[in-house]
């Protein structure tokens, strides 16, 4: 009979082998959520025709974190919004506030909004608190403060809830967006076109504990959230498809991350009904693909970003602004005086833009990689198709827009040369970065080749180990 002694003496050594297997094969993750609703009545972004502040709610308003760290320690946060945008300054805070706080390096921190137009204002900027009436002003200001100290908040409580888990990538498809660029004999109208590109993927990232109960998923779309432009804060179908995702699995948080939607709105649109609707669709996207087989991602992640320097066309001269100044278009009128003011202080009117361009590759098995700006759906169609192998034996590829710094726009070539709203058209809207016109055609070719070459130093960086 064998000793108790020496079962153990031969047991133990396996057992601690298999046991540490087992740990290098999962990820630490952690999860949080805060909400950033406002506490009473605020003027709303994302239509510059509203005349008074919001009247309530209808639900409500959320910023959340995904914390990974892989069996190396290297660690990824994502942080997700129901909020119209991340103005830089708020991500450049941020970014130095994760830095001294928790060791995170800038490439190591992902912000994402869901551009849901029925939020608080965001103002961030001298451009864009320009002009405000005082009570107006001092909301936005508290605002932005609150909101600066609950980003903070919810990544580090992500980092504090570190666990052992697995994580894994799957997809589905959802049907509501529509292109909304459609040519006419006036040039491009914001209206629904049937024969125009989009991008119907639902790329989700699952997380499950290492006995397989559902923890998280963080899921996106390619599609504004512009369903509703009533004056009650709401997510719209974001935030409905988070809501019911997580109704449905009690304990789960849901994340959603917006894709490269600048040119492509939910249809049909304009009441609740339909927000829940498609909310209730894209939801049904990710329980389907939570059904697929997906593809496990060993805990290992490598992240890059960098600076992607963009031109803007030939500026206004001070007389041709002068003119505009005294134009009946109110918006109009109002971009020309500033820029004469950007011109008598500054001495120039912008002439570039540096725009962050980040990737995140999970070993050899996915590659997600975030735009900034309001990114057309041809950036994610052109990049899938570059960076995918046409047999599924490459790593997955994923493109979110609306990250990190999303201060305009962000035509693609053939956009840009069509003309239109997306083409610059928006740009006397836009008040976080003042700008006075289109970007030149060579937008879309210095983003991608950013893309390309944060590509390659992770390839790279990782050959090298």
């Amino acid at each position: 009979m064998i000793s108790l002694f020496r079962l153990l003496t031969f047991c133990l050594p396996l057992f601690l082998t298999t046991s540490g297997m087992a740990e290098r094969e999962l990820w630490k993750v952690g999860v949080s959520s805060e909400t950033v609703t406002p506490n009473g009545p605020m003027w709303m972004a994302g239509y510059a025709g509203r005349t008074r502040p919001s009247e309530g709610k209808t639900h409500d308003l959320f910023v959340k974190a995904l914390a990974l760290q892989s069996a190396d320690g290297t660690r990824m946060v994502f942080v997700t919004s129901d909020l119209i945008s991340v103005p830089r300054p708020i991500r450049d805070t941020l970014e130095k506030q994760v830095a001294e706080k928790f060791g995170l390096s800038p490439d190591e921190l992902m912000i994402n909004c869901s551009h849901t137009h029925c939020g608080p204002e965001i103002r961030t900027t001298r451009w864009a608190l320009d002009g405000l009436p005082p009570e107006r002003l001092q909301a936005a200001t508290e605002y932005a403060e609150f909101l600066q100290r609950t980003l903070l908040k919810v990544v580090g409580d992500a980092l504090v809830d570190s666990s052992p888990a697995k994580v894994s990538y799957c997809r589905a498809r959802c049907g509501f967006a529509m292109n909304r660029r459609t040519p006419s004999p006036t040039g491009f109208r914001n209206f629904p076109n049937p024969d125009g590109p989009v991008d119907h993927d639902v790329p989700v990232l699952r997380i499950d504990t290492p006995e397989g109960k559902l923890r998280a998923v963080m899921f996106g779309y390619a599609c504004h959230n512009t369903t509703l432009g009533f004056y009650k804060f709401c997510g719209d179908y974001a935030g409905f498809a988070q809501q019911y995702l997580e109704n449905a699995h009690p304990g789960v948080t849901a994340l959603f991350v917006l894709g490269c939607g600048g040119d492509q709105n939910p249809y049909p649109r304009r009441t609740l009904s339909l927000a829940r609707q498609h909310g209730r669709s894209l939801s049904n996207a990710v329980e389907t693909a939570l059904e697929t087989d997906a593809k496990p991602l060993p805990p290992a992640i490598k992240s890059a970003i960098g600076m992607a320097t963009v031109d803007y066309q030939r500026p206004p001269s001070r007389d041709t602004l002068l003119q505009l100044a005294r134009s009946t278009n109110k918006y109009e009128r109002i971009h020309a005086e500033r820029l004469l003011k950007q011109l008598d202080t500054e001495g120039h009117l912008r002439q570039q833009y540096d725009c962050p361009v980040q990737v995140i590759r999970f070993g050899t098995n996915l590659t997600l990689i975030a735009l900034p700006g309001e990114t057309v759906v041809d950036y994610s169609l052109r990049l899938k198709n570059e960076l995918s192998i046409g047999d599924g034996s490459g790593p997955s590829v994923w493109v979110a827009g609306y990250s990190n710094d999303v201060f305009a726009y962000v035509p693609s070539r053939r956009v840009l040369l069509e003309g239109g709203y997306e083409a610059g058209g928006a740009m006397r809207y836009m008040t976080t970065v003042l700008q006075h016109g289109p970007f030149t055609p060579t937008v879309e070719e210095r983003i991608v080749s950013k893309v390309h070459e944060l590509i390659r130093k992770l390839v790279s960086k990782s050959s090298v180990r």
